[in-house]
């Protein structure tokens, strides 16, 4: 059974980058992934009322994170930046099962992440990334017990070696020894889910969940100030690091998107 889990989120997993927008629905319960499109978080394209967010992301190390991380998108995503060939159109179909794995994959990592950042005994620097407004695993909570209340259906019990358990354990690891990884896992992860994360999320919620949103799509405060505080907080960090060190967080990039690929891919499993 573990094994079909797994291989179902990998076939799943194929798009190059965990974001997906720019697509119509074929049926209830089918999309067709028509383009891949812009993932603001990380900075694709500007719009006029993105100006605050613009000075922030331009600024210092978080520049180069982003321009990474955006070689990593399609062309149709960022046709300026983008470095991968968009997929041919596919059908894509969520399953309501394959939608509460994912979820409860996701808070595996994002539990971690907030584990990870609390322990400041060996790296006190962790300290600037508690309460940044962004974290999750609260809102998973609530929307895991709404699914139990509105579809009778429990959280599926996390295998070890499961996409989540496996990228949460290794979350922690990097946090310890590995800070400057860690981080790169910490920026991508966070800010993935808050653009391409939530066109995902609008979709599945028109065709799974009667156009419920979830709590994991809903932030207390301003999400464009959330956002701006860490991409301070990593600039100023990265100020006390050698150039080795900042080359090696950039390294992990393509890690970083691969196994938040695979998350992302259990939403069309059936298991």
């Amino acid at each position: 059974m573990l094994a079909q889990r797994r291989a179902a989120c990998l076939r799943s997993a194929r798009v190059p980058v965990p974001t997906i927008s720019g697509v119509r629905c074929v049926g209830r319960q089918q999309l067709q992934v028509v383009a891949f499109g812009p993932p603001q978080a990380h900075g694709a394209g500007t719009t006029s009322t993105a100006s605050k967010e613009l000075g922030e992301k331009e600024k210092g190390f978080i520049n180069e994170m982003r321009r990474v991380a955006m070689k990593l998108h399609t062309k149709d995503q960022a046709p300026k930046e983008g470095g991968v060939e968009a997929p041919k159109p596919r059908v894509w179909a969520p399953t309501l099962k394959g939608y509460l794995r994912f979820l409860t994959e996701s808070q595996a990592v994002y539990q971690a992440m907030e584990s990870a950042v609390q322990d400041t005994s060996m790296h006190p620097e962790y300290a600037a990334f508690q309460q940044t407004g962004l974290e999750r695993s609260q809102a998973l909570t609530q929307d895991l017990a709404w699914f139990k209340e509105k579809f009778d259906l429990d959280p599926p019990l996390l295998e070890e070696a499961g996409p989540g358990t496996q990228y949460a354990q290794k979350v922690l690891g990097l946090a310890k020894t590995d800070p400057q990884a860690f981080i790169c896992h910490f920026y991508n992860y966070y800010f993935a889910h808050t653009a391409g994360g939530k066109m995902i999320g609008s979709k599945v919620a028109g065709m799974l969940l009667e156009g419920h949103t979830l709590h994991f799509y809903q932030w207390n405060g301003d999400l464009q100030e959330h956002l701006d505080g860490v991409r301070k907080q990593i600039n100023e960090l990265s100020e006390h690091w050698e150039a080795e060190q900042k080359q090696h967080c950039l390294a992990e990039t393509t890690e970083s998107f691969k196994m938040a690929g695979v998350i992302m891919g259990c939403i069309t499993s059936e298991v």
